[in-house]
């Protein structure tokens, strides 16, 4: 994410809104979403966990969200912003930030990065050490749109250990109880027995297939019917009277 820069006039108040940054260990000047391919990415995953949960009240996802931090309760230090992460045993309800001191204390359960060529080094090195060690987040996945790398690691005893493929080269989620895997180019959920997760679209495109295939179906069946009706005419029977 974007990093604001320190206020040259510290006589001045910033704006209430004004994230600012000290240079520390923690700053990183990567951009939110890279490209386009970024961008979708990250929509088609919160399309899929929001139409599949779309009964459940207790979780809340997002993307290029600010993940507030600080141990000190201070929005202008420790802060990060996923490109996508799920946080589950809470209220859903929309939300300009995620702030731990206001959420009870709680962090991502489940965190995916998007992988670019300025961001991967800091995605895989200084972000998974803060999501193992701070965070404490149980599953971590990383997703490259453009190579289509993937990985995913679970928090065991305190580290994160790669979590192996099934042989579709799909990765559990426990936290999801869904696999992730990638299909057409783009990182998309699984059931556990391997059905896809649609978007809306894809569901309302089946369900206008499925309509249309019944309607061809109901005028085959008519054809058919007024064949036979024909033939018995023919054959001096009337078919209303059968």
């Amino acid at each position: 994410m974007s990093v604001a820069k320190e206020i040259e006039t510290p006589e001045l108040e910033p704006p209430e809104d004004v994230i600012i940054f000290p240079p520390g260990d923690l700053d990183s000047d990567e951009p939110p979403l890279e490209t386009y391919f970024h961008l979708q990415q990250m929509l088609l995953l919160l399309k899929c966990l929001d139409w599949w949960w779309r009964d459940r009240t207790d979780f809340f996802a997002a993307g290029n969200l600010t993940v507030y931090y600080s141990p000190r309760q201070r929005k202008s230090e420790h802060f990060r912003g996923p490109d996508f992460f799920m946080v589950l045993g809470t209220e859903r309800k929309p939300r300009k930030s995620w702030v731990v001191w206001e959420e009870d204390g709680k962090y991502p359960n489940l965190i995916i990065e998007l992988l670019s060529t300025s961001t991967a080094a800091t995605d895989k090195g200084l972000k998974k050490q803060i999501y193992q060690d701070i965070f404490r987040t149980p599953e971590y996945f990383w997703f490259d749109p453009n190579n289509l790398e993937f990985a995913g690691f679970i928090l065991v005893g305190g580290t994160y250990q790669p979590i192996e493929s099934n042989p579709q080269g799909w990765l559990w989620s426990q936290q999801l109880d869904l696999f992730l895997g990638v299909y057409q180019e783009k990182l998309r959920f699984f059931t556990a027995a391997g059905e896809l997760v649609p978007t809306p679209e894809e569901v309302a495109e089946q369900e206008m297939q499925r309509a249309e295939q019944e309607k061809q179906h109901a005028e085959q069946e008519k054809q058919r019917s007024d064949r036979l009706a024909a033939k018995l005419r023919e054959l001096g029977v009337d078919p209303d009277s059968l």
